[in-house]
């Protein structure tokens, strides 16, 4: 039996308030949406809101996926955690902008950006901490984590047009750069 349909049938007994259905779709669900949350996010508490609020969401608006003709259930539900942890980090990035970080912070690379340029090498590690981080961030989302264009602009909140728009002059610096 195919898992797609099986969790597209879960969520249309969720429904119909089936909370057994829940149960089993939250069982089968919540440690891979776990593991695709913590390859974008370090923050536990943050993701654990995006988990609750999603799950939250699949009960309050289930019988609008019920009403799908075609789509995979597991992801609809991602794209529901991804617009959720969008909202997180933008809600984070309000409360940043409150209150000022120190200079030293401001100015230090994140820690996955070092990771990263150690693990390919100088040239291109140079290459990449020059990008602009938006372009940085939709190279990440669409080659490191292997999204599509379509999750990837739905985890950014981001038109599709500008994912591809990115991600081409990302392409281009990065080819320019190393030439």
């Amino acid at each position: 039996m195919d898992v797609r349909q099986d969790e597209g049938e879960l969520l249309r007994r969720i429904a119909r308030g089936d909370g057994a259905a829940f149960d089993e779709l939250y069982r089968r669900t919540s440690p891979w949406l776990l593991y695709r949350l913590r390859r974008r996010c370090a923050d536990d508490d943050l993701i654990a809101d995006v988990i609750q609020e999603t799950y939250l969401a699949v009960w309050r608006a289930a019988d609008s996926y019920a009403g799908m003709s075609a789509g995979s259930a597991v992801g609809w539900l991602w794209s529901i955690a991804a617009r959720r942890l969008v909202d997180g980090f933008r809600r984070r990035a309000r409360d940043a902008q409150a209150v000022p970080l120190p200079l030293a912070l401001e100015d230090s690379p994140a820690a996955e950006d070092v990771v990263l340029a150690g693990a390919i090498g100088d040239d291109m590690g140079d290459a990449l901490r020059r990008l602009a981080p938006e372009l940085r961030q939709v190279l990440h989302a669409l080659v490191l984590d292997g999204l599509s264009v379509r999750e990837t602009a739905l985890m950014l909140g981001l038109p599709e047009g500008t994912v591809k728009t990115r991600a081409r002059r990302a392409r281009l610096a990065l080819r320019e750069a190393l030439s």
